[in-house]
């Protein structure tokens, strides 16, 4: 009898929004309809139910002893590094018969800048039909948002990697929450760096609050800036990019082929400002809809130490 394959369990960061909850779930479902062979759940970290938790729980009572995890994130920050791992560490404690792996997020996939391409000249529209059209745009690349460093640095690594060989005249990243550049702050520097016209362009995956937040700043700053042409560009979304880049992470992680960066990670690397954090331990991150936790905790957890694969 052959051994069946992991199941997959998605993690995601979770949202106060409604819809960009539901677009997770949704995501979730059609993976599990796209790959009938393998039983597929997924959860939030926080904010949103089910949490990661429940998911597990499903899959147990499935029949499922192996699974492989991936974390429906862009980037590397808190969640992927701390949060997840040890709250897949605290369903092995309540399910000991089940083994995991743990793979890595998901960008800066090349798949990825594809799509955020697309969402480029989507937003462009006939404005940019020729390499020449795309010369005088400046796309300014708005990402989450971190206090880990490393995770903001990524967001500069997507930014150049989109710019690379498409002809923009610059892409410059901004950050809607906990990190500098702001939005306005960002659109004020791609002024001052001689933008005729500017995309504004979420790297997010699904809608949600900070998208939106996003697309209000913009439009603010565009009401007080008329002399300047911005448009706002849609999210990622349930792209089949995005549900063939999440098999690709299920398959690395059964494989075993994991390679995250661990180069610039402030759990590893005593970064100026960040030294209290080296080698931190590992703490769960609370679901406030979580069995036997009234989410009174979930302001105060500590991203801890490296518990991702090396």
């Amino acid at each position: 009898m052959t051994t069946p394959p992991p199941a997959l369990l998605i993690a995601g960061h979770g949202t106060r929004d409604e819809a960009g909850a539901e677009a997770f779930r949704s995501f979730v479902r059609e993976l599990g309809r796209r790959h009938p062979e393998l039983p597929v759940a997924g959860g939030f970290i926080e904010l949103s139910p089910p949490p990661l938790g429940e998911a597990v729980t499903e899959l147990v009572e499935r029949g499922v002893r192996r699974f492989a995890a991936v974390p429906l994130m862009l980037v590397s920050a808190g969640h992927a590094k701390g949060d997840i791992p040890a709250a897949l560490a605290r369903e092995k404690e309540r399910n000991p018969g089940i083994s995991y792996t743990y793979g890595r997020p998901l960008g800066p996939h090349p798949s990825l800048l594809k799509v955020l391409e697309r969402r480029l000249d989507e937003a462009l529209g006939d404005s940019a039909q020729t390499p020449e059209d795309r010369s005088d745009v400046t796309v300014l690349l708005v990402g989450r948002g971190s206090t880990d460093p490393d995770a903001n640095a990524e967001v500069h690594k997507a930014a150049r990697l989109l710019w690379e060989g498409r002809g923009y005249a610059g892409v410059e990243p901004a950050f809607v929450s906990l990190a500098a550049p702001d939005v306005p702050s960002g659109l004020d520097r791609c002024v001052k760096l001689g933008a005729r016209r500017i995309v504004v362009l979420p790297y997010f995956l699904f809608t949600g609050i900070l998208p939106e937040r996003v697309r209000q700043q913009t439009e603010d700053w565009a009401a007080a800036h008329p002399e300047t042409e911005v448009r706002s560009a849609e999210v990622i979304g349930p792209e089949p990019e995005l549900l063939d880049l999440v098999m690709e992470r299920y398959r690395e992680a059964v494989k075993g082929d994991l390679r995250m960066n661990c180069d610039s990670c402030v759990y590893r690397i005593a970064l100026p400002g960040f030294e209290d954090k080296v080698g931190l331990p590992q703490q769960p991150h609370f679901h406030p809809d979580d069995d036997g936790h009234d989410g009174h905790h979930h302001g105060h957890h500590h991203h801890g130490g490296h518990a991702h694969a090396h």
